[in-house]
């Protein structure tokens, strides 16, 4: 059973999420705002964070942060502010989604869904290493190495190189991306995948010339 950390101030929004979370089959433990968080992570392990972004003590973001400092764990943002820098700002410190208020639960309930069982193909996949001159790609062990050494990725940059990698050669629509990568229609801009081309460009040093603009479509690794 995937056991999920419902982390919000407000006691009716995080009664809806345990609700369908329960109904789902997941085991659902609360916590009311960021010190919270990261306290319970400190002594339990969970499959999935939803994790609210304003509240007291400690924000969404900050307490993001710091448990990935415990063991890195997928979190998805939940917030009443939808702009693109708040969003982008969230992936960045390694939310692998970002759901804004008012939200559907049972949107929520997929979005949870394909966050989990993505986890799982992860730890499940065969060992495979790729190279490309000093580019090292470790996709079962999710380590990126450059010119030797270990380079930091959010989560969606890993997930966005290692689609990329496995599909050299091969032209890739912003559309193509954002579902095999987003893991579903993503309800926002396809400026988040340029975004996170250049996050991830910017992450690559010399090598970021495998990742080929296709003006007018989207990106090609061309190796």
């Amino acid at each position: 059973m995937s056991r999920i950390l419902v982390c919000d101030d407000e006691k009716n929004i995080r009664n809806v999420v345990r609700e369908y979370a329960e109904f789902e089959g997941y085991e659902v433990v609360e916590a009311e705002d960021g010190m919270a968080a990261v306290d319970v992570c400190r002594r339990e392990s969970f499959d999935l964070i939803v994790m609210d972004v304003m509240m007291p003590r400690l924000d969404g973001f900050s307490a993001c942060k710091e448990i990935n400092k415990i063991k890195p764990t997928p979190v998805i943002m939940l917030s009443a502010r939808g702009e693109e820098y708040d969003k982008l700002f969230g992936f960045e410190i390694g939310a692998v989604d970002y759901v804004v208020k008012p939200f559907s639960p049972k949107e929520l309930m997929a979005r949870i869904k394909i966050a989990i069982n993505r986890g799982v193909a992860q730890e499940n996949a065969p060992s495979e290493r790729l190279k490309f001159e000093g580019l090292e790609i470790n996709i079962a062990g999710r380590e990126v190495i450059v010119d030797g050494e270990k380079v930091s990725l959010t989560p969606k940059e890993y997930d966005l190189l290692f689609y990329l990698a496995e599909n050299k050669n091969i032209a890739l629509s912003r559309e193509k991306l954002l579902e095999k990568v987003w893991g579903f229609d993503f309800f926002g801009d396809d400026r988040t995948v340029d975004t996170h081309i250049k996050m991830l460009r910017n992450s690559l040093g010399p090598y970021r010339k495998f990742i080929v603009t296709l003006r007018g479509m989207g990106y090609k690794f061309e190796a």
